[in-house]
C-alpha cells in the first residue's frame, strides 16, 4: 500500500468543518487520498472544500458521490430508511431540517478519517518492522549484521599490512613557545601534559627488601629460553639494552642501585623462561611461581608515575598466570598493562622520540593489543582495547641489533623477519569484528565467507613454508600465529552450532570445524618431521651441537592455547571419525603432556567425550550422532562458557547450591599450596584424584586406535558387551588387532 500524497503547498491543512451540531464523516486532512475516491481526491474538485464550490457543482458532485460510496447512508437515514446524501464535508440535508448530528456510527457503515488511516498504517508498518526482524533470527542461514538504510555490511575487516587510520591533529598554533612552560607549572595537581611534554617524575617505591639473584648459569639458561620463545611472538624488549644492563647487575652481584621496576621486570622475564625450559634441572612450574611472586612485590601498582617497563612486567605476568591456567588471574593483569601503556601514551603516534624508543613503544603497544585479542577469543571476554584507540603505527618485524639511533647507519639490503609480532597483529586485527558477529544467534553465509576470505589473506602473508599445502619442513615457532588463525577459524564456525540454527546450518558448522582440524593436523604433522639442519641445536658458535627432536622443539613453543586448540581440534576429528588425525593431535597432546597445566583437563575431557561416544555406537547410534543433543552439546565444548550463546545451563543447579553440596559432601584431601600467593589449584583445576582418572594419554591413544580399528571392519570375536578383563592398554595393543574393537572397550 502506497503513502497519501504530501499535500500541495499553499493548501490548507484541514478541510472545512461542521457546524457545532454536527459531526463530519471524513474530517481529515486536507490532501490525503481517500481509499474511496479515484486520485485521492475529496469532496471538493481538487480537494478543496465543497463550500467553495458553485451550487451547481455541489449538487453534481453530491451525486456523484451518493453513486460510488458503498453505504451512502448515515446514522439517522438508515434508521428512517430514506436517501441520505452527505458529503465528506457537510451533513446530510435530513439531518440538518431535523437538528441532529449527522454521524456514522455503526460497525457496518463507519468509515474512518484519513488521520485515523495514517495512524493505522504507521502501526502496521511498525508490526511488519518487528516482525522482519524476528524472522532474521529464526531464517535459515541466521541474521546478518545488516545495515537496512545502507543495504552493507556493518563491519569491515581491515586490509592485510595497513596501518591504524592516523586521526588528524589541530594545526600548531605560532608565537606560543611561553605557554607549555606556564602550563606544566600552573596545571600542576590539576592535569598532566600528555608524553613526551609531562615531567618525567619518581615512580613512588615501597623500598622492599631486595631479594637474592638466581645463579648465573640458571639465569643464563632461562634468558635463552625466553629469547628464543616468547620474545620471538612479542617482542617487548630491546635485546641489546637488556643483555648490558643484565651485564652490569650480575657484575654489582645485587640488584642494588637498580630501579625495582627493573627488578620486577627481570624476574618476570626468568618467570617465563622457567615455563618454557623442558631442562630436568629446572623446578617447574614452581622455580617460576617464586620468580613472578618476586616481581610482584618488586612493583608498587600504587603510583601515579609509570614508565614502560610497568608495562613490561604487568604483560609478563598476565602471559605467566595464563599459562598456569589462572585465567582469571591473567585478565586482571592484562587490564593493569592496557592501563599504564594508555597512562604513558603507548596508544599514540606521539613524538619525537629516540629511533629505537619509538620502535620499542610500537612494540610493547601491539603485543599488548595482540595478548589483549588472543586472550578476549580464549576465554570468551570484552576487548579491553577499541581499535578507534589504536593511533601509532606498526612495528618493524627485523631482529633488535638492526634497529638503531641517529648516528649509526643501518646495514645495506633488506632486513629479514625476525619475530612474528607484524604476523599476529594481522590477526589479531579480526578479533574485534569476529567477536562483534558472534553476538548474533546465527551466522549468515556471507558473513561466513567474508571472514574466510580474510582468512586466505592472512594466510597469504606468511611465508612459503607456512601455507596450507606446502609439504616443507615447519618450524614450530610459526604455530603460535597459525594456530591462532586456525583457532580463529573453528571459533566462528563453531557459532554455528547453537540450537539456534537449523539442522543444516549446524551440519555445515561442523564441516568446517573439521576442515580447520585437518588443516592443523597438516601443519602438526610438518614440524615433526627432521628439520633441514640434522634435528641439532647450535645455541652459538663455538659451542657444541645438542640433539633438538620435534618433542622437545614443540615442548619449547607449547602454550595454554595450543593445548586448548588441540583439544577443539581433537572433539571435532572424533565426533566425525577422522580418528587417524585425531591421533596426531593426541600425541601432540601427549607430547605436551604436564609442561601446561590446561593439558591434563583437556586430556580428561577427552576421554570422557570418547567413552560417551563409544557408548552411542555400541548402543547402535553412531548415524544420528549429528542430531543428538547430547554429543552436540559435548564436542562444542567452551562455547558453553559463554554467557551470550550457552544453551545447557538452564535450570541447573547454581554456584551457591554447588559450593553449599561440596562443603557438605566428605572432606575431600587438602589442597597444598605451593606458594604464598599464586594457589595453581583453584575451582577451574583438577585434584590428585582427578588428574589420574582418565587413564592418562595412553588410554586415549588406545581408545582411538581401537575405534580406528573398527571402522577398518576389524570386529572382535567377543561381541558387544564383552569385557577387556585384567588386560591393560598397552597389552591389548600388544595383541591381535583383531581384537581391538568396540566390543572390547566396552
Amino acid at each position: 500500500m502506497s503513502m497519501p500524497p504530501v499535500p500541495a503547498p499553499g493548501s490548507s491543512s484541514y478541510a472545512q468543518s461542521y457546524g457545532s451540531r454536527s459531526v463530519s464523516p471524513k474530517s481529515g486532512l486536507g490532501g490525503l487520498q481517500d481509499p474511496t475516491t479515484p486520485n485521492g481526491l475529496g469532496g471538493g474538485k481538487h480537494g478543496l472544500p465543497s463550500t467553495q464550490l458553485p451550487t451547481g457543482g455541489l449538487q453534481a458532485q453530491k451525486r456523484a458521490y451518493r453513486q460510488r460510496r458503498k453505504d451512502p447512508s448515515c446514522d439517522a437515514c438508515r434508521e428512517r430508511k430514506v436517501k441520505c446524501d452527505a458529503t465528506d464535508t457537510a451533513s446530510c440535508s435530513e439531518c440538518s431540517s431535523r437538528n441532529v448530528k449527522c454521524q456514522f456510527t455503526k460497525e457496518t457503515n463507519r468509515r474512518m478519517s484519513s488521520i485515523k488511516q495514517v495512524q493505522d498504517l504507521e502501526k502496521q508498518l511498525a508490526q511488519a518492522r518487528q516482525q522482519l526482524n524476528h524472522l532474521r533470527s529464526l531464517v535459515k542461514d541466521g541474521p546478518m549484521e545488516i545495515d537496512l538504510e545502507l543495504g552493507r555490511q556493518s563491519f569491515s575487516l581491515p586490509e592485510i599490512g595497513s596501518n591504524s587510520q592516523r586521526r588528524q591533529r589541530p594545526p600548531v598554533a605560532q608565537g606560543l613557545s611561553h605557554v607549555p612552560s606556564n602550563l606544566r607549572n600552573y596545571s600542576r595537581g590539576i592535569f598532566k601534559p600528555h608524553p613526551p611534554y609531562r615531567r618525567v617524575g619518581v615512580p613512588h617505591s615501597l623500598s622492599p627488601v631486595l631479594p637474592e639473584l638466581p645463579p648465573r648459569e640458571v639465569s643464563d639458561h632461562l634468558l635463552k629460553q625466553y629469547h628464543s620463545s616468547i620474545h620471538t611472538v612479542i617482542p617487548i624488549l630491546y635485546w641489546p639494552t637488556f643483555l648490558q644492563e643484565y651485564e652490569a647487575v650480575y657484575k654489582v652481584g645485587s640488584l642494588q642501585g637498580v630501579p625495582p621496576v627493573w627488578g620486577s621486570l627481570f624476574f618476570s622475564v626468568l618467570a617465563v623462561g622457567v615455563l618454557n625450559s623442558i631442562d630436568p634441572s629446572i623446578n617447574r612450574p614452581n622455580d617460576g611461581k617464586k620468580y613472578i611472586e618476586i616481581s610482584r612485590t618488586l612493583t608498587n601498582l600504587w603510583n601515579d608515575e609509570f614508565t614502560i617497563d610497568h608495562a613490561r612486567s604487568a604483560l609478563l605476568t598476565s602471559v605467566f598466570l595464563m599459562e598456569l591456567n589462572l585465567k582469571s588471574a591473567a585478565l586482571v593483569w592484562l587490564g593493569s598493562s592496557v592501563n599504564i601503556a594508555q597512562d604513558i601514551g603507548l596508544h599514540c603516534g606521539t613524538g619525537p622520540w629516540p629511533a629505537v624508543e619509538s620502535e620499542m613503544r610500537k612494540r610493547v603497544w601491539w603485543s599488548i593489543y595482540v595478548w589483549d585479542r588472543l586472550l578476549a577469543i580464549e576465554i570468551g571476554r570484552p576487548l579491553r582495547i577499541d581499535d578507534d584507540d589504536c593511533d601509532v603505527g606498526l612495528p618493524c618485524p627485523v631482529d633488535d641489533h638492526l634497529i638503531f639511533d641517529a648516528g649509526r647507519p643501518p646495514p645495506s639490503g633488506p632486513p629479514p623477519a625476525s619475530n612474528l609480532l607484524l604476523t599476529l597483529i594481522h590477526v589479531a586485527r579480526l578479533v574485534s569484528p569476529l567477536l562483534k558477529t558472534l553476538k548474533a544467534p546465527a551466522i549468515a553465509t556471507p558473513t561466513l565467507n567474508t571472514f574466510e576470505s580474510h582468512f586466505a589473506a592472512c594466510m597469504a602473508s606468511l611465508p612459503p613454508s607456512c601455507q596450507i599445502g606446502s609439504d616443507q619442513y615447519l618450524d614450530p615457532r610459526f604455530l603460535s600465529p597459525l594456530f591462532c588463525l586456525q583457532n580463529a577459524r573453528l571459533v566462528l564456525r563453531r557459532h554455528n552450532l547453537s540450537t539456534a540454527c537449523v539442522s543444516d546450518a549446524r551440519a555445515a558448522a561442523i564441516d568446517h570445524c573439521v576442515s580447520a582440524a585437518r588443516d592443523t593436523v597438516h601443519l602438526l604433522s610438518r614440524i615433526m618431521r627432521p628439520p633441514p639442519d640434522g634435528g641439532y641445536d647450535r645455541s652459538s658458535p663455538g659451542q657444541s651441537r645438542t640433539p633438538n627432536h620435534w618433542e622437545a622443539r614443540l615442548g619449547a613453543v607449547a602454550s595454554t592455547m595450543l593445548c586448548t586448540h588441540l583439544w577443539r581440534c581433537t572433539l571435532f576429528l572424533c565426533f566425525r571419525g577422522y580418528y587417524s588425525e585425531a591421533l596426531v593431535c593426541v600425541g601432540a597432546s601427549a607430547t605436551i603432556s604436564d609442561l601446561r597445566q590446561v593439558n591434563a583437563a583437556c586430556g580428561r575431557n577427552i576421554s570422557f567425550f570418547l567413552q560417551t561416544l563409544v557408548e552411542k555406537m555400541r548402543r547402535g547410534e553412531s548415524s544420528t550422532l549429528e542430531k543428538d543433543e547430547e554429543m552436540i552439546a559435548y564436542v562444542s565444548g567452551d562455547l558453553q562458557c559463554s554467557i551470550e550463546n550457552s544453551w545447557v545451563w538452564s535450570g541447573s543447579e547454581t554456584g551457591m547450591v554447588l559450593s553449599s553440596a561440596e562443603q557438605t559432601s566428605s572432606p575431600k584431601p587438602e589442597r597444598q599450596r605451593e606458594s604464598r600467593v599464586i594457589d595453581s589449584l583453584s575451582p577451574t583445576t583438577l585434584t590428585n584424584e582427578e588428574q589420574s582418572d582418565w587413564g592418562g594419554w595412553e588410554q586415549i591413544v588406545w581408545l582411538l586406535q581401537a575405534l580406528q580399528h573398527e571402522q577398518q571392519g576389524v570386529v572382535g570375536q567377543g561381541g558387544y558387551g564383552a569385557s577387556l578383563g585384567q588386560s591393560t592398554p598397552t597389552q591389548q595393543l600388544s595383541q591381535s588387532s583383531s581384537r581391538i574393537s568396540i566390543a572390547n572397550i566396552i
